[in-house]
């Protein structure tokens, strides 16, 4: 009763599951944010404020120049080791069908998934007076899987594997322009990014059968259709030792075809943040989701709560960075350390970043090479 009891949940899960897919996890970009637990809307004024927050490029007069690639996952209650362990057995022996049927259980759980992201791309900041822009070309891209069939267990020697997961991507490639000016020698700044989107949308099942599996093969053909999208920003600072940001993505709701006909829709998504500096070479910062943002994994939502602090050294020829994040919306999720690390000389920087959750094996890495002059 109780294997026939969460194989019905399962499938009343996916009948709950809207015709239109909602996706839009804030995705982590750039190694100095990673570093400092995914906190970047107040204190981000290079070339990267295209993504964070188009009015932290008024906040420094200066021209950047920024190649970078962030990617994040999670495996939530071991699911990619789930499949693993049922890849590994040996279905002939009839003394492994207690250990088939665990493992099935195990697939079976309420948020037992996988969940990605990843950003990369060129991004480019300059300035004429008070006036800041800048430009990038990149990709953001989300995806996540989850038990789509329930997984069963069945016979013993040979034991039959029997189930279905399914796997929902989407790339957003991204060519944005953004525009910033900054009022009252640099107390209040404004910004706006306008962004034409190609969506690469992808929806491919995998059945699971005890052979080997790679997703990577199973996204399937991606279907690509276009979107324009607008963000806005806005960074205040009362005192020279406090920042407050807030940041408003995807504002005009671009949504793709997806290959199932379905349509994956970017939800608004806001965040705010803050960031102190006791003293010049020392920073403080949050970042909190104020809106809780639905993932390609049904049940599962993203609202992140980041904290982190920055220490330069010898004027920024070496920067420390430590921080942490959790996901409060994901009540498997704990708090993820990250730490990270900056390098600058002269004009060239190269920064590194990333964290580790031992629990549910959810990673973060970063990395970027730039000039600023």
């Amino acid at each position: 009763m109780k294997h026939l009891f969460i194989r019905a949940l399962g499938l009343t899960a996916l009948m709950l599951i809207p015709n239109q897919v909602l996706a839009g996890e804030f995705a982590v970009v750039g190694p100095r944010a990673a570093g400092m637990g995914g906190a970047g809307v107040a204190i981000t004024t290079d070339a990267l404020a295209t993504y964070w927050n188009p009015a932290g490029l008024a906040m420094t007069q200066t021209v950047d120049i920024r190649l970078q690639a962030t990617a994040q996952g999670v495996d939530r209650h071991g699911f990619r080791e789930s499949l693993q362990h049922i890849e590994d057995l040996d279905l002939n022996n009839a003394a492994n069908a207690g250990r088939a049927q665990d493992l099935a259980n195990r697939l079976n759980r309420p948020g037992a998934s996988l969940s990605a992201n990843g950003t990369a791309g060129l991004y480019f900041k300059g300035h004429f007076g008070e006036h800041a822009f800048g430009f990038n070309v990149s990709d953001v891209a989300t995806g996540g899987s989850f038990v789509s069939r329930p997984i069963s267990a069945t016979g013993a020697g040979p034991i039959t594997i029997d189930g279905q997961i399914a796997l929902r991507g989407l790339e957003a490639r991204q060519a944005a322009f953004s525009y910033a000016y900054a009022f009252a020698d640099k107390t209040f700044a404004v910004g706006i990014t306008a962004k034409a989107i190609q969506g690469a949308a992808y929806s491919g099942t995998a059945t699971i059968n005890g052979e080997e599996l790679k997703l990577s093969d199973n996204f399937g053909k991606a279907k690509i259709s276009s979107a324009f999208s607008v963000d806005v920003g806005a960074i205040y600072r009362p005192a020279s030792w406090l920042r407050l940001g807030v940041v408003a993505k995807d504002l005009t709701q671009p949504e793709f075809d997806a290959p199932d006909g379905t349509k994956y829709k970017m939800l608004p998504q806001v965040r705010g943040g803050v960031a102190i500096n006791p003293y010049s070479s020392l920073t403080l910062t949050a970042d909190m989701d104020v809106t809780s943002n639905k993932t390609f994994v049904p049940g599962i939502k993203s609202q992140v709560l980041s904290v982190g602090a920055e220490q330069t050294i010898l004027n920024e020829f070496l920067s420390l960075r430590v921080g942490a994040y959790k996901n409060v919306q994901d009540a498997a999720a704990t708090i993820t350390p990250t730490a990270g690390i900056g390098l600058r000389v002269f004009a060239l920087r190269v920064d590194i970043g990333g964290g580790y959750d031992f629990r549910e094996r959810g990673a973060l890495a970063s990395g970027s090479v730039s000039l600023t002059f």
